[in-house]
């Protein structure tokens, strides 16, 4: 296992992941936490200090709720394909947008075991 932060570059790299939003951003910003869902109200329950979103949701709420919650990124996976709304309002909030083929289980578990830990409960 490696230290408890990883910039964005490094999960990017990680994930095999292709940058929508945010390639400016990638050396400069340090991940320290990751949650995964699909259900953006459980997202909104937690504490992300320098957190990660990973997640299925294709639609601009993904992009919201990380703007809310002040997540540093979004992680789109199993390959889908985020809506043009989406895409737009991750420029608009300066959010790292990013697709990986991985499921949801295998890119936490790849960032898990890179140092990456869970978030708290408010």
């Amino acid at each position: 296992m490696r230290s408890d932060t990883l910039i964005l570059r490094e999960i990017i790299n990680l994930l095999q992941a292709q940058v929508l939003v945010g390639n400016g951003l990638l050396d400069t910003i340090e991940v320290e936490r990751c949650f995964s869902a699909d259900l953006m109200s459980d997202v909104l329950g937690r504490t992300y200090a320098n957190g990660i979103l990973v997640t299925g949701i294709t639609n601009p709420q993904a992009v919201r709720t990380a703007d809310i919650a002040d997540i540093r990124a979004v992680c789109v996976v199993r390959g889908k394909t985020p809506d043009p709304d989406t895409v737009a309002l991750a420029k608009q909030k300066e959010i790292p947008l990013f697709v990986t083929k991985m499921t949801m289980f295998e890119a936490c578990g790849i960032l898990y075991m890179n140092g990456l830990r869970g978030v708290a409960e408010r």
